[in-house]
């Protein structure tokens, strides 16, 4: 009869156990930050787009473009935290907001801040 070697005792389940809920963990965070992120990255990419064509439109008319594509996004964005404004031939755009992200047992709040100062150019 053969013996076995003390390595083949298949006593390793506690790694496996443990890699198991890290890779689990790791997964649940991911599910819940990464369209947060997406949906942010979004809206930034909106305010730059709004700020290229800025010429002709009001800071009030981009105020509430900005918030319309926030409010489709799901982002919670208030009126008081949008600022546009134009200042010569320049269109300041600054909008902050956290967005509470809820694990079990625990909620994060994610804080963002996106600042857009680009100069108007006239066609």
């Amino acid at each position: 009869m053969r013996r076995r070697k003390s390595s083949e005792r298949g006593e390793g389940n506690v790694g496996c156990i443990f890699w198991a809920l890290a890779l689990g963990l790791a997964a649940l965070i991911a599910w819940k930050m990464v369209p947060v992120k997406l949906n942010t990255a979004e809206l930034y990419d909106f305010m730059e787009e709004q700020a290229k064509f800025a010429a002709n439109t009001p800071p009030e008319q981009i105020a509430k473009g900005i918030l319309g594509k926030a409010q489709m996004l799901g982002l919670p964005l208030t009126k008081e935290q949008v600022k546009v404004e134009r200042i010569g031939d320049s269109i300041r755009m600054e909008a902050s907001y956290t967005v509470p992200i809820e694990f079990p047992g625990y909620t994060y709040n994610w804080s963002f801040s996106h600042k857009i100062d680009r100069p108007i150019f006239i066609f």
